[in-house]
């Protein structure tokens, strides 16, 4: 029994050195980054605001000369416009007809300011809400309206993929 004592104490001895020198466990690394979600940096919408204003404000230049070719740069080939009191204008021919036929009525004199109210969306697809001022020649209103876009940033800059517009009232 003594023999026993010594080899079970001689096997404790050598299981406590054993675990003693043994070295350290690695410790546990970080998820990888892929686990870690990511959010994506909100969208300036201040500054696309302004860009978007710069854009509604070249269109009411375009607008106001009658520069049918300049507006229709504007738009996507793809493009809808859905105008007061009109069908729906699929695609830049048909948009096109619209646009030239509008401009060939109005009175002379006649210009339009569009004043963005809001934008919404992400870098790449913005809804703009904007509000329209049509005056005639001595700057009296004769209009007023509201409408929608939809701008898709293509080849680095916003193009109008879909339009809608209606007037408060009848002009005057």
């Amino acid at each position: 029994m003594k023999n026993y004592f010594r080899i079970a104490t001689a096997c404790f001895t050598l299981s406590l050195f054993t675990v003693a020198c043994s070295s350290p466990a690695p410790e546990e690394s970080a998820a990888p980054d892929e686990m870690t979600p990511t959010v994506a940096a909100e969208p300036d919408m201040a500054s696309i605001k302004t860009e978007i204003q710069a854009l509604e404000d070249a269109w009411s230049a375009a607008d106001n000369a009658g520069d049918v070719n300049a507006l229709m740069a504007f738009y996507a080939d793809d493009a809808v416009s859905m105008g007061s009191g009109s069908p729906m204008a699929v695609g830049k021919a048909a948009i096109q007809k619209e646009i030239q036929e509008s401009v060939a009525s109005r009175p002379a004199g006649t210009t339009v300011k569009y004043e963005v109210l809001d934008v919404f969306g992400d870098e790449n697809t913005i809804t703009e809400v904007g509000k329209t001022t049509r005056m005639d020649a001595s700057g009296k209103v004769t209009s007023t309206g509201k409408y929608m876009a939809i701008w898709e940033k293509r080849n680095g800059k916003y193009i109008c993929v879909r339009d809608i517009s209606n007037n408060d009232s009848k002009e005057n």
